[in-house]
């Protein structure tokens, strides 16, 4: 499924950077299997699916044979509007056995900026068009009514709906792989091995955390917004039953985009307990079975609607991460690294192409230092924790945007030092070869990364635009300007904290 919906992709951000995610689920919208594409959209895809279920009981709707739903309401789906998610429901001789799902970030989907994501937003509308659970195929046929509100709400329609349509064959080709697998095996075999699958992941899990240390403990840590920080706040448990973790004491939801909805913490903090175990270790129910999240609502981690979200599922989802790290570090001594860049480093541009006179929009996450860990340095330049996705090839954002990039390389010595270091940081710098609308989405550039066990902390992230009469502009972390032909725009992304003291 995620091959066919990267090669039928027309994004860069889909076809280049693999920007999606597919799962199977069973009939009663249980987890069978992700793809690990990308960790932000672990766990988001079952919760959205038992959310939508939810939601069409509530309308009185059923899934028939033929149908395929759309959706991209965060509070429904568990993201941000830029994922859209697909969702196909399979029947086997008229029997509901399973369901396919995808998830994929497309470029533009309205809203105030180009690309949709900008902290200029204070609502969820200002993010883009908001789509609550709608047919989008019906007896096998695309409601074509449904992609017209799509094509009249974006910026780049035909890059939006062609990856639409990549979404829409991945999940008519899972449905005929799972069919086909069902006509081999015999549908009483096929729930049965659902059922093994789920419980044998479940035994596995309990047997690996019955082998870790047990205990609790509290951490915290910050986002940026403006002068403020933002506290996230994290108590965790690791016992007989799992893992347990509390967010009370986050801080409360804010006017702006850096709000994680329910979907998104679940999905940081089930890829962050998800890293503690075994690489045998299937994702799966029987895995989630095992962790006891609490969000408190109203929260950084847990919005009301309609408060912007945009950003929650980028840089919030990262601090999780830090958050949960840092609380485990004071339990399970030996496995846990120091902080990464804690950033997803987003750059989204758009404007008017001067060739062609369309519209158009990009965008990308630049990577940064991993944290060091014991017995190894962090990776340098690496796209870290919730993002997972590939480099765009800078010959491929040249030959499709008004840009000319000037550098890309490792910021030496920018990592944390320790007897492990950090992995460094990432300058990549780009100039404007006509105006365009340029947004940036970081952290870190106030509270470095942070170190373990007496390591030190990762450089700092930067955010600079060299004007064309060299002017040097310092833009904040989180931060939006116009680009004019000759300007620079300079990311410079922090390094991973560093672990352990350096012996003399």
């Amino acid at each position: 499924m995620g091959v066919a919906l990267r090669k039928s992709a027309f994004s860069p951000n889909i076809r280049e950077r693999a920007d999606h995610s597919c799962a199977i689920l069973d009939w009663s919208g249980r987890l069978i299997g992700q793809a690990e594409h990308i960790p932000v959209h672990i766990g988001s895809l079952p919760h959205g699916l038992k959310n939508t279920l939810a939601y069409l009981e509530k309308k009185g709707v059923e899934m028939s044979p033929g149908d395929m739903y759309v959706l991209n309401d965060p509070y429904i789906a568990g993201t941000h509007l830029n994922d859209i998610t697909t969702i196909r429901p399979i029947f086997y001789r008229g029997e509901l056995v399973a369901y396919v799902a995808n998830k994929a970030h497309h470029v533009d989907v309205g809203g105030i900026d180009p690309s949709s994501i900008s902290i200029r937003a204070e609502t969820l509308l200002q993010e883009g068009i908001v789509i609550p659970p709608v047919k989008l195929m019906k007896e096998n046929k695309i409601m074509e009514d449904v992609v017209d509100i799509l094509r009249n709400n974006t910026r780049i329609p035909d890059i939006t709906l062609g990856d639409l349509r990549a979404q829409i064959a991945a999940n008519l080709i899972g449905e005929k792989k799972l069919l086909d697998l069902i006509d081999k095996v015999s549908l009483p075999v096929f729930r049965e091995a659902v059922e093994q699958i789920i419980e044998k992941t479940n035994q596995l899990v309990r047997q690996e955390v019955s082998q870790l240390p047990w205990g609790r403990a509290v951490a915290e840590d910050f986002l940026e917004l403006d002068d403020r920080d933002l506290v996230i706040k994290a108590e965790v448990e690791v016992g007989s039953h799992g893992f347990r973790v509390n967010f009370a004491g986050t801080d409360r939801q804010v006017n702006k985009p850096l709000n994680a909805v329910l979907g998104v913490t679940i999905a940081a903090t089930t890829y962050t307990i998800r890293t503690l175990l075994g690489p045998d270790i299937l994702l799966n129910e029987g895995f989630t079975e095992t962790l006891s999240i609490h969000a408190p609502e109203g929260t950084l981690v847990n919005p009301v609607k309609p408060a912007p979200v945009a950003a929650g599922n980028l840089e919030t989802s990262q601090r999780i991460v830090d958050t949960i790290y840092k609380a485990l570090s004071e339990i399970i001594h030996d496995r846990i690294p120091a902080a990464s860049t804690g950033s997803m480093n987003n750059l989204m541009m758009g404007g008017t192409h001067p060739e062609t006179g369309r519209a158009w929009a990009f965008y990308e996450t630049i990577g940064g230092g991993g944290g060091a860990r014991p017995g190894m340095d962090g990776v340098d330049g690496i796209h870290c924790h919730m993002t997972n996705t590939l480099n765009t090839p800078i010959e491929v954002i040249e030959h499709y945007y008004p840009v000319l990039f000037m550098s890309y390389r490792f910021r030496d010595g920018s990592g944390g030092v320790g007897r492990w270091r950090g992995g460094m940081g990432i300058e990549r710098s780009l100039k404007a070869l006509a105006p365009l609308h340029v947004a940036v989405m970081g952290d870190r550039s106030r509270h470095r990364p942070w170190g373990l066990k007496g390591g030190g902390e990762g450089a700092p992230s930067e955010y600079l635009i060299k004007k064309a009469n060299g002017t040097i502009i310092k833009l904040s972390s989180k931060d939006v300007a116009t680009l004019n032909p000759g300007d620079t725009l300079i990311i410079r992304t922090a390094g991973g904290g560093g672990y352990g003291r350096i012996e003399k």
